[in-house]
């Protein structure tokens, strides 16, 4: 599967102090869905899903062939309106 990040997702991931982490878990995602099962979730009310890789959250879509990276942000300010 391919993973593709939004651009403030990207930003996201150099700023923060767990990238290593973060990036191993999306690849484990993209390869291993059913392995992370029990830290994704899908969000109510919105296209997107989340993985929790301790206190950050990794929201994020799947279209088709392709792992969409929309935004990586502390637990607490993760769901805030994006619009």
């Amino acid at each position: 599967m391919d993973i593709r990040f939004s651009r403030s997702a990207a930003r996201a991931l150099v700023r923060c102090d767990k990238a290593k982490l973060i990036r191993e878990k999306i690849g484990e995602l993209a390869t291993n869905p059913e392995a992370l099962a029990a830290n994704v979730k899908r969000l109510a009310g919105r296209p997107e899903y989340r993985l929790r890789v301790q206190n950050w959250r990794v929201l994020f879509r799947r279209e088709e062939n392709i792992l969409w990276i929309d935004d990586i942000a502390p637990r607490g300010s993760a769901y805030e309106d994006r619009s």
